[in-house]
């Protein structure tokens, strides 16, 4: 039986799922939900910057969006309209890249919580974000993909 704090981390998980489906990209679709307590703060999902149509660049040359395409979490922590310290930040499908983690760090977030990565393309740099959050005393939650 599911803890009221698990039921409502896999309520966000899913919200950032469903998010994720927003974005453009198609190699790699993440979406991010911050919230305080039980209410949320903001959202954010992967693309290019807001006032850059969608067809003005190749999303399928991956050196070239690169250059260009802000992260989930990025886009969550610079559209929130309030400060987003000690705020829980959730992303799907995986945690943070190490850029990501130092933004997260450095806004102040306490907590993360996302999906145990299964891809190994990810896993190196998800443990080095892994280690910048230990590092930083951020509370880090992994949920297998079975409870999404």
């Amino acid at each position: 039986m599911r803890t009221r704090k698990e039921k409502w981390d896999v309520r966000f998980l899913e919200l950032a799922k469903h998010i994720s489906s927003w974005s453009k990209d198609p190699s790699t679709q993440v979406g991010a939900v911050i919230t305080n307590g039980n209410k949320i703060i903001s959202i954010g999902y992967n693309g290019l910057p807001s006032k850059i149509p969608d067809y003005s660049i190749d999303l399928y040359n991956r050196q070239e969006k690169y250059k260009y395409i802000i992260h989930a979490e990025t886009n969550a922590i610079l559209t929130a309209s309030t400060q987003v310290s000690n705020c829980t930040l959730y992303t799907y499908p995986f945690l943070p890249c190490t850029n990501c983690a130092s933004m997260i760090i450095q806004a102040g977030i306490n907590r993360v919580v996302s999906i145990l990565c299964e891809t190994d393309r990810w896993k190196n740099r998800i443990e080095e974000s892994k280690n910048l959050f230990s590092i930083a005393n951020i509370d880090v939650v992994e949920y297998s993909s079975v409870y999404i």
